[in-house]
């Protein structure tokens, strides 16, 4: 299988470094990143070849992967269409619908619109993928082999789920950060130094997530197993619920959906 990635990107070369420490050829991937810096910086990481643009390669691949930002895409893809013959289209921007991206390929059909998220730059991330109907076992294979490179994979079969996905997983990373800002503050307003603060309030996230991933309960039952009758973290969860938090974070998904959507309209205009 051979992949031509358009942009080199950190979400791109967070792919290419995870293909090549699988084991997958550097002489199997292609490149198009027009910033002459970046291209060099490409080359000398991960020995792969790189063109200004899709003329300068040598062949197309098996495999184009769309990795430029959501804005520059429809000028990306003006040269791509011309050249598509039974090539399989990944596209990992945010927000772009699969009926525009077809548009602006001329009906090309074979394109898989992936939704990453962040930790896929250190491997630990999960993308969630929606595939056209006639994509073959093999090729659904391949791809799936790409995008394992950067952490899970799971599929949809709805596109339309894609924006609830970003919501939840792309968005996620925030929400969690914006929680550990919020644990680690009041820690430090409670007395303790700035360091010793972050520390505990990191190592009790990564713990409290590994001990989830670890376990076939639900996240619910796990939360009730910290939760001793009359002791501190019923009366923190107490607390939590008189200000409806639970509610609130309902409603800052739903917003970052609604947002999702109405970007994929926008973004998608001719």
């Amino acid at each position: 299988m051979k992949i031509t990635f358009i942009g080199g990107g950190n979400m791109a070369t967070a792919i290419i470094g995870g293909l090549l420490r699988e084991g997958f050829a550097a002489g199997d991937i292609n490149i198009v990143e027009p910033v002459v810096a970046a291209r060099s910086a490409l080359t000398e990481r991960f020995g792969v070849a790189t063109a200004s643009d899709i003329n300068g390669l040598a062949g197309l691949g098996d495999v184009v992967v769309l990795a430029v930002k959501p804005q520059q895409m429809r000028a990306a893809l003006e040269p791509l269409g011309a050249l598509l013959r039974d090539n399989v289209i990944v596209s990992i921007a945010a927000g772009l619908r699969v009926q525009d991206l077809s548009r602006w390929l001329g009906g090309y059909a074979q394109i898989v619109r992936c939704m990453p998220n962040t930790p896929a730059l250190i491997g630990a991330g999960i993308t969630a993928a929606c595939a056209p109907t006639g994509l073959g076992t093999e090729q659904r294979s391949g791809i799936e082999r790409i995008l394992k490179a950067i952490g899970k994979v799971v599929w949809v079969d709805d596109e339309g789920l894609l924006d609830a996905v970003t919501a939840i997983s792309g968005s996620g990373p925030a929400y969690v950060f914006y929680f550990m800002e919020a644990l680690r503050d009041a820690a430090c307003e409670l007395g303790l130094p700035a360091a010793t603060a972050a520390e505990l309030t990191l190592e009790t996230v990564l713990g409290a997530a590994k001990l989830a991933a670890g376990s076939s309960e639900n996240f619910s039952v796990l939360r009730e197993r910290v939760t001793s009758k009359g002791g501190t973290t019923e009366a923190a969860l107490k607390s939590m619920a008189a200000d409806r938090i639970k509610e609130s974070i309902q409603r800052a998904v739903n917003s970052a959906n609604d947002r999702s959507r109405a970007m994929g309209a926008e973004l998608g205009k001719d």
